[in-house]
């Protein structure tokens, strides 16, 4: 693989092609869709409403990182996998008036939102926001798009929900990473959120593994 192509990694699930990306999102070429889980706009914002001194610009961070998605690949859809709102205190004015400025400026992207377990307790976004709601599971091809990747179904899950990280260890350090699980039925996505953590997970038998660091996603071995 060249430094070029670093970026991403091409798999093949349930007969499609996707790009597993650096970004922590996933783009499906055929249908020019970015797939993204666990943004939690406002996590910050509810934080602070509960007098936890936290960073600020996290909801900046997120619609940049979306909009560095969107200049580098061609894309009609945004689907989000879950947990858009973090909570109802992440209404904030300053917060939302960021992301109604960012959605004038991307009218013609269609932006789809399967709801997940922060979805119910935030409530649906903004009518403004023009993004379409859907329970899971979506069924879109192939795909079963989900929040929760336990969901039973006929389709191939791709889910969110678990921010899922990776311990990569050698003999003198251990790193940390976001990650890729891509099972039999399944894939979770790791959280996409610039606010959102992560959780170490033990890859099941004949789950593959793919990590991300900085601007690169690549396979561990060992794993699947």
């Amino acid at each position: 693989m060249s430094v070029a192509d670093t970026r991403y990694c091409a798999v093949e699930l349930a007969g499609e092609t996707l790009w597993l990306l650096a970004e922590k999102a996933v783009y499906w070429p055929a249908r020019r869709m970015l797939m993204i889980a666990d943004i939690h706009f406002g996590k910050a914002t509810a934080f602070r409403a509960l007098g936890v001194p936290v960073p600020r610009g996290t909801t900046t961070q997120n619609l940049q990182a979306l909009d560095a998605l969107l200049a580098r690949y061609a894309c009609d859809e945004i689907v989000f996998l879950g947990d858009f709102l973090h909570a109802k205190a992440a209404r904030a004015p300053a917060t939302l008036g960021a992301m109604q400025a960012w959605r004038l400026h991307h009218r013609q992207l269609r932006l789809t939102l399967v709801r997940g377990n922060h979805d119910l307790h935030a409530g649906d976004p903004p009518v403004a926001l023009d993004i379409a709601m859907v329970d899971e599971p979506h069924r879109v091809g192939p795909f079963a798009l989900c929040h929760h990747p336990d969901l039973i179904c006929e389709a191939y899950v791709l889910a969110g929900h678990v921010h899922p990280v990776f311990h990569l260890r050698t003999a003198r350090d251990t790193l940390r990473l976001p990650c890729f699980l891509l099972g039999a039925t399944r894939a979770i996505l790791p959280s996409f959120g610039a606010f959102t953590g992560g959780h170490a997970q033990q890859p099941q038998a004949g789950e593959q593994v793919f990590v991300t660091a900085d601007e690169a996603v690549f396979r561990v071995p060992g794993h699947g």
